[in-house]
């Protein structure tokens, strides 16, 4: 009877080892960052729930490199899975800069679910994430202006430098008449307290998770963002083609547009948090009159029109036609 009961634990061991999948995801953000803490933990515990155990993905505990970096590392498998933000690798997710066009929306709930389904459907195909399976785009919040200093209007700001993370933001600053400073978000509180930066972009959680409200002292807020931020989630495709289709199926169903409207509730309630706390420590929040409201759609008509031409004529698509289905999407999500 023993012998019998080795000869069948011997069998069982090793298929159990060979059924179970770890995967590693690489992260560049602090553990308790929104990102990390309410949007990327989640979705390794639904897997988990998904797959019943099969698949584990263990989340590295220091960065293994540079923000930009990161989509590299999940196409030369240094990490089997990474997240990032599309416009910090120049140059090569140019369709991306349609959802980070000003005044998209107010909510990432709605705007990360519509630029999923708009994704799959219109830009799939482009095949941007080469090298990689696409698990899922969502944006954060509506991207504000903070400066350290306060301003009565749009005039005052003119000339000042300000820290943004590139894309659209880089346009958009340019356009406003700032002098705009790429770098990533985990560069911001260098950049203000060493006086590089005057100002900077972010969405309203970064002024108090990254302690910037310690310097900032008003923010500039327009409706439906100035800019926005497109973000991906990936894994290596040698990996993920290795996964039983079982798996696959698993993975899948909370990924995509689950995976967008769980970021996106998240980005807003950590919006809601960190605009809560920076007015608490006493920054400033001044709505644009309606002069500098209509000053700003009238200098920003041309970079949303030739950033839209510039897309088709690189992709060979038409990227008007898309931008406008993402703000029925939009709409219609609003309106649900």
């Amino acid at each position: 009877m023993i012998k019998l009961l080795i000869i069948v634990l011997l069998f069982i061991i090793p298929i159990r080892s060979y059924a179970e999948t770890t995967l590693r995801m690489a992260s560049w953000l602090p553990p308790k960052h929104p990102w990390v803490l309410d949007i990327m933990i989640p979705w390794i515990e639904n897997v988990k729930t998904a797959t019943n155990g099969r698949v584990n993905i263990q989340l590295l505990s220091a960065p293994i490199g540079p923000p930009p970096a990161h989509f590299g590392f999940a196409v030369n498998g240094i990490a089997d899975i990474t997240y990032g933000v599309h416009n910090y690798t120049t140059g090569r997710f140019s369709s991306t800069q349609i959802a980070e066009l000003p005044f998209l929306s107010n909510s990432s709930e709605i705007l990360s679910i519509a630029w999923q389904r708009i994704y799959e459907q219109e830009l799939l195909h482009l095949e941007e994430h080469k090298g990689t399976h696409l698990l899922g785009v969502f944006t954060h919040g509506p991207g504000q202006l903070w400066f350290n200093k306060k301003y009565e209007n749009l005039e005052g700001i003119k000339g000042l430098k300000v820290r943004i993370g590139g894309g659209i933001a880089q346009s958009s600053a340019k356009a406003l008449g700032l002098v705009p400073i790429q770098a990533p978000v985990t560069k911001a509180y260098e950049l203000l307290s060493g006086g590089v930066a005057d100002g900077i972009q972010l969405p309203g959680e970064s002024i108090s998770f990254f302690k910037l409200d310690r310097i900032i002292k008003q923010g500039f807020i327009f409706d439906g963002g100035l800019y926005n931020v497109s973000m991906f989630l990936v894994m290596n495709k040698k990996k993920w083609n290795k996964l039983s289709q079982k798996d696959k199926v698993a993975i899948n169903s909370v990924s995509g547009e689950f995976l967008a409207k769980m970021a996106g509730k998240a980005w807003d309630q950590a919006d809601a948090i960190g605009i809560d706390t920076s007015v608490k420590n006493g920054v400033l929040l001044k709505t644009l009159s309606s002069d500098d409201e209509a000053k700003v759609k009238k200098l920003l008509a041309p970079i949303i029109e030739n950033t839209l031409k510039k897309i088709s004529k690189q992709k060979k698509i038409n990227a008007k036609n898309i931008y406008s289905k993402l703000i029925a999407e939009i709409k219609l999500i609003k309106n649900e």
